[in-house]
């Protein structure tokens, strides 16, 4: 017989390249029954209500709001946004998870630097020390647990908006990366590979996949795919890392948390940290992930300041 207890989705509403948001869609496109978390109601909730998916609003932090949301799924899959609370909602909604004891697959959304980090480390941002320390908890809790470790994001700010108003303003994208590679993933195939888990976890769990993107490349090597997507030249200009922090990072105004998430990807691309390759979405999703050049030609939202540009 067929199991009608939902897919618990949280992060529903999207934060960068909104995962969770196109991980309701996907199921929902087989038919799934999916329960969507949100942090609140907006028109990002409606539009899930709109696929077929039951919404619940709640707090990932506040056990109440947890338990509420877990209550008659089957399987869930955790993800959030970069917070300073992401510690206290992972291991909240681990313990709710391990009390509930009804779930046959825990799906974790991590990143790719925890495969680098060990106890003693000290180069990671606090968002990244936050994804190694729940990975131990969830491991220790003796959930079904399946981890994804995506590599950077093509939608991170620093591949769209630090790119697009730069390309915009002379034709550069002006990084601190250095001679570092790096292989960022689209977060639609981090959503599709996720989903995939989600239908038929049981030959995953326990395992860990570790989601790039086609290539790894230097900066160089990535301002010419943005030159190919875009029709225009674009050369990259390795620019110093702490003015680049200080003056460039600082001036948008994040808060303090993302500020030093997004300030130590930079340093730790610099140190090639995020040069790595894996066919783990292609193993997941049977297709290749999208190259660079792909995701700038069928993203023009991402980049509003190059598109209004006439060359």
């Amino acid at each position: 017989m067929a199991d009608d207890r939902p897919i618990l989705v949280t992060g529903a509403a999207g934060g960068v390249g909104a995962v969770g948001r196109t991980v309701v869609e996907a199921l929902r496109r087989d038919s799934l029954p999916v329960r969507a978390l949100v942090h609140r109601e907006d028109e990002r909730a409606e539009a899930l209500r709109a696929t077929g998916a039951q919404v619940v609003v709640g707090d990932l932090a506040r056990a109440p709001d947890v338990a509420r949301a877990v209550d008659g799924c089957r399987r869930m899959y955790f993800g959030m946004s970069v917070s300073a609370r992401y510690l206290e909602a992972a291991l909240t909604t681990a313990v709710v998870a391990r009390r509930y004891g009804e779930l046959d697959a825990f799906v974790n959304m991590s990143q790719m630097t925890v495969s680098q980090m060990d106890l003693t480390s000290v180069q990671e941002s606090a968002q990244q020390r936050h994804h190694w320390l729940a990975e131990q908890a969830l491991d220790w809790s003796g959930l079904p647990v399946v981890h994804v470790r995506p590599t950077v994001f093509m939608e991170n700010p620093l591949f769209t908006s630090f790119a697009d108003a730069s390309i915009a303003r002379d034709g550069t994208i002006r990084l601190p990366f250095g001679t570092g590679r790096t292989s960022p993933v689209a977060a639609g195939d981090v959503a599709e590979a996720v989903a995939a888990i989600l239908r038929d976890p049981a030959p995953h769990i326990g395992k860990v996949y570790e989601l790039t993107g086609p290539r790894s490349r230097d900066l160089h090597e990535v301002a010419g795919e943005y030159a190919r997507a875009l029709g225009r030249p674009v050369s990259y200009v390795d620019v110093p890392l702490e003015p680049w922090i200080e003056h460039e990072l600082r001036g948008l105004g994040p808060p303090p948390h993302l500020f030093d998430h997004l300030a130590t990807m930079a340093r730790l691309h610099a140190a090639n940290r995020y040069d790595r390759v894996t066919g783990d979405v292609e193993l997941l999703t049977g297709r290749p992930p999208s190259d660079l050049r792909e995701f700038v030609e069928t993203h023009p939202y991402l980049f509003p300041a190059t598109q209004a540009r006439t060359f």
